[in-house]
């Protein structure tokens, strides 16, 4: 089968989300003289990660709009009321702290210019439009790419199917001539195998990396190893990358 596109995860795949998330979070609790409250940067930094998943996935259930989930995250974080404005507030400076630490991955750009001429290109994320095109866009890399899919706006989140399709169709493209990069083995990497497309996983080394089972993806440690495999693709009866 021949490959014509590739469908990308972002965060922890193209950008560097945990190291910015850490030393965003560490930056935020330092100037906010809040660092010994929570003990360290690591402790406080599981907390906001804890409570943003829980209100992400109200906003993802449409039980609050993006701006009021952004303003729960930091009422729930600081455990105290806050008016709008001042979780406005206090968001904005932790915002522009972690932005201030946004980087891609050295791999990234080599690649995307090696696949330029010879694949399209589009995104697929567990979050926002509104989240993920600033963030593409202040990286650079926004125009690289046909369309930009996220979960919040489609109604489907990976692994389900119905995300890895939705960015098949919009492509106009079937799933065997699609492969889909991300770094999670399960939510990418298994999600994208199980709905028809070719599955690759950047291994970044990230926690679920190194406690992953059995995966059915093609495990690559760098996106340098991802043109040969795209002209190879080996999915059917080859032997497994993982490991």
């Amino acid at each position: 089968m021949t490959i014509r596109a590739v469908v990308w995860d972002v965060d922890d795949t193209l950008f560097d989300y945990t190291t910015a998330d850490r030393e965003g979070m560490r930056a935020h609790l330092l100037a906010e003289g809040l660092l010994q409250v929570y003990g360290d940067a690591e402790r406080a930094l599981l907390r906001w990660r804890e409570i943003t998943e829980t209100q992400w996935a109200r906003f993802s259930a449409g039980e609050v709009d993006f701006v009021t989930q952004r303003r729960d995250r930091t009422r729930v974080f600081l455990g105290r009321e806050l008016t709008d404005d001042e979780a406005d507030a206090w968001f904005r400076r932790y915002l522009a702290r972690y932005e201030a630490a946004w980087s891609l991955f050295p791999d990234v750009l080599p690649v995307l210019d090696a696949l330029a001429a010879g694949y399209r290109h589009a995104v697929l994320s567990n979050s926002s439009i509104t989240v993920q095109e600033h963030k593409l866009r202040a990286l650079g890399l926004l125009d690289r790419f046909e369309s930009v899919l996220c979960a919040a706006e489609l109604g489907v989140s990976k692994p389900a199917a119905g995300a890895f399709l939705a960015a098949c169709e919009a492509l106009g493209l079937p799933p065997h001539e699609v492969a889909y990069v991300g770094d999670h083995p399960e939510i990418d990497g298994r999600g994208a195998a199980e709905a028809g497309l070719l599955s690759v996983w950047i291994d970044r080394g990230t926690a679920w990396a190194r406690s992953a089972g059995e995966a059915v993806a093609h495990r690559i440690p760098t996106l340098a190893e991802l043109p040969a495999l795209l002209r190879a693709d080996t999915r059917f009866g080859a032997p497994s990358t993982f490991g």
